[in-house]
């Protein structure tokens, strides 16, 4: 047998993918890894009975734990061997160092209690385990370790023995493998013997099975490979400031997912879990198009990366769209693209972004569409609470955001280029005062040729669509041309007899359009 030590659940789980025959929870290791402390007794039992249990969970294959001097005399080791053997532990080690121990590999003075003493802990050890009759116990001794010679250690392992180990430990630091081999050469107890080959890393395994050795543990390799793997990629991850510097030298996150068992837990879930009730949502944010309007501040980027107070106006789209809970996000790139490169993004793009209108950023985005995709235009910024209610509004294959602020504007004001009206069923409703509906407005027309008395209200770039809703939209498209805009699409969808709907909200939203609305941005945020 053949195995490797583990600090936690997923080192076991990797001891076992890589073909080890069991797991040896190391003393050393859970110290290092759970405390960041010597190995020196610093954990109590229950401590290391806790993190056996949950290796032991977390792999179909042996798991052996070091248990120290079984902290503490004969009673102590009762109890310890009881608990561990309920937990469905296959086995123990227990070494007849003194409480509290020492590790054998650090330098200085290492006592050991006599050999009458630790028979009867491992008399103890047997006697508390009964009931588990295939619990595997290892007596170790640490005479080599402690100086005490050859013929002190062949004693102390034929008591040990006679006391009922199941198999014995020939712990040494030295660098040669000759000091235990010396012992396999000598020893006629029958029964297994058990080698930790730390110190002398030149012995393979064939050679230590060779010389009578049946169980060889690889006690600590594993965490030393992690400390050297970790401190490494955090230097580099440090120094660079970019994850993408060590993205070659890390596991990928599905390697992740599998090994700590998310196949599964989505098996479990479409097994044994109701249908979600919540339509799955995606986002789309158009940012394809070029304004001249903007320049010089759009020369090198597109509208949607200009910075207002040291975020990007899309970084502020993807922050609310997050924070709501829709993580699933694409953006259509156009003008200026290479600008436009936020992570944890789809991308697709509108190459032909100067000969064609909106709608063909909308369609360029098909893959994305799943059953219900929320739309902006990439040159908004609102409020969080208007997504919110655009989220949790009743079902609608077409929901606008329509602002009722617009009836509030002076008569004689000039209508900006490109507002899209709104006229509802409803009609128009001046004045401050006045409640939301509840329910989506149904829409009679949209688009720039409603007159501005008349409207209703003003689309702000924000909207939820079904998939069904989207597929009236994409039909639409085939007829309003190449330069059709969203608006253009609608009434098409209205004309076939669709319904389209309007959200009504006050205010809350700001639209870049120019170099003024770009510094009421940095004057309002």
């Amino acid at each position: 047998m053949v195995t490797a030590g583990a600090h936690d659940a997923i080192s076991a789980k990797l001891v076992e993918v890589t073909g080890f025959d069991a797991v040896w929870v190391s003393s050393f290791g859970l110290s290092a890894a759970q405390k960041s402390m010597p190995d020196a007794n610093v954990l109590t039992m229950t401590e290391s009975l806790e993190a056996a249990k949950n290796i032991n969970a977390a792999v179909t294959i042996p798991v052996i734990a070091d248990c120290d001097n079984g902290y503490g005399n004969a009673l102590n080791v009762m109890r310890t061997a009881q608990e561990f053997a309920a937990a469905g532990i296959a086995g123990i080690s227990i070494e007849d160092a003194t409480f509290p121990k020492r590790c054998s590999l650090y330098g200085g003075k290492h006592d050991l209690v006599s050999t009458e003493e630790m028979a009867g802990r491992l008399r103890a050890a047997k006697e508390a385990t009964r009931e588990h009759p295939d619990f595997l116990l290892i007596a170790r001794t640490e005479a080599l370790i402690a100086g005490l010679g050859l013929e002190e250690a062949l004693h102390r392992a034929d008591a040990y023995a006679a006391a009922g180990a199941d198999a014995l430990l020939i712990h040494s630091k030295s660098k040669s493998a000759e000091e235990v081999l010396a012992f396999t050469r000598r020893w006629k107890g029958g029964k297994p013997l058990v080698v930790v080959p730390t110190m002398f890393p030149n012995a393979s395994v064939e050679q230590l099975h060779a010389a009578g050795f049946s169980i060889i543990i690889f006690a600590n390799q594993a965490l030393r490979a992690a400390v050297t793997a970790m401190r490494n990629q955090l230097s580099k991850l440090r120094q660079e400031g970019r994850a993408e510097v060590i993205n070659g030298s890390i596991a990928p996150l599905p390697e992740i997912y599998d090994l700590v068992g998310v196949p599964e837990m989505q098996r479990r879930e479409e097994s044994f879990l109701p249908p979600e009730k919540t339509p799955t949502t995606s986002a789309v944010i158009l940012a394809a198009g070029f304004e001249p309007e903007l320049l010089p501040l759009t020369e090198k980027a597109p509208k949607t990366m200009l910075e207002i107070k040291g975020k990007t106006i899309l970084d502020r789209q993807l922050h609310l769209l997050r924070s709501v809970q829709v993580p699933d996000i694409a953006v259509v790139r156009g003008y200026q693209s290479g600008a436009v490169n936020p992570p944890s993004v789809t991308f697709f793009e509108n190459k032909n972004y100067e000969s064609t209108g909106i709608a063909a950023s909308l369609l360029a985005s098909e893959p994305h569409w799943k059953e219900r995709t929320l739309v902006l235009y990439g040159d908004i910024l609102f409020d969080r609470a208007i997504l919110e209610r655009l989220l949790t509004a009743p079902e609608a294959d077409l929901l606008l955001v329509m602002d009722r602020s617009w009836g509030d504007r002076p008569a004689e004001t000039p209508v900006p280029p490109g507002t899209e009206l709104v006229l509802t069923e409803e009609g128009a409703e001046k004045g401050v005062r006045f409640l939301s509906s509840e329910k989506p407005l149904k829409i009679r027309q949209i688009g720039q040729k409603i007159p501005a008395a008349q409207a209703s209200g003003e689309f702000i770039g924000l909207a939820r669509f079904s998939h069904q809703g989207l597929q009236w939209l994409k039909s639409a498209a085939a007829a309003a041309g190449p330069k059709a805009d969203l608006a253009d699409l609608l009434t098409g969808v209205i004309q076939a007899g669709h319904p389209v709907h309007a959200l009504e909200i006050y205010k809350g939203w700001l639209e870049v359009d120019t170099v003024e609305d770009y510094r009421k941005a940095w004057a309002k945020l």
